[in-house]
């Protein structure tokens, strides 16, 4: 193979390398992003494993969660997370009894309304957006093995930039 070929063959690599590494790390910076940001501005960042709210919010979709919302100021029809037992449920409000302090809801999905009413110690926060499938993703980048495949992730995609940039670099000096 002579000298042209293979310095065309490097540059298309190194073209190749870059493009693939700038996309991996464009996606771990999306994906931490939409958790950390919302965060930071008081927003629980969740995920929907059941299908009780369907098809308003599909299983595996993202729910941003308003913490800073009382409960007192939640209305009919709005959609919001409250806390049975160790999971975290998301159901429309039915009604408000302010007075009793207890909420009636019922998923989209399910027939009827809930069997237990709500009461106010276990409401988390209303419901204020929701981003089918990114929940999936979330779920997996939270967890400790998620942590540690995000930042090998980001690594391997800083590797194929500076591998791109060494490509580059050799393919110039051969050049002159």
């Amino acid at each position: 193979m002579n000298k042209r070929k293979r310095r065309k063959i490097a540059k298309t690599v190194a073209i190749l390398f870059r493009v693939i590494g700038t996309l991996i790390l464009l996606t771990v910076i999306g994906v931490t992003a939409s958790i950390v940001i919302p965060q930071m501005r008081g927003y629980e960042v969740d995920h929907v494993v059941s299908g009780s709210m369907e098809p308003n919010i599909p299983v595996g979709s993202a729910v941003y969660v308003n913490k800073k919302i009382k409960p007192v100021d939640i209305e009919e029809k709005d959609i919001i997370a409250f806390k049975s037992g160790s999971s975290l449920v998301v159901h429309r409000v039915l009604q408000n009894q302010k007075v009793d302090e207890i909420f009636r809801t019922k998923g989209d999905a399910n027939e009827g309304e809930d069997l237990h009413e709500v009461p106010y110690r276990d409401y988390e926060g209303k419901v204020v957006k929701h981003v089918p499938y990114i929940g999936q993703i979330i779920m997996i980048f939270t967890t400790g093995l998620g942590k540690i495949s995000v930042l090998c992730f980001a690594a391997c995609g800083l590797m194929l930039n500076i591998l791109a940039g060494r490509l580059s670099e050799g393919n110039r000096r051969n050049a002159s």
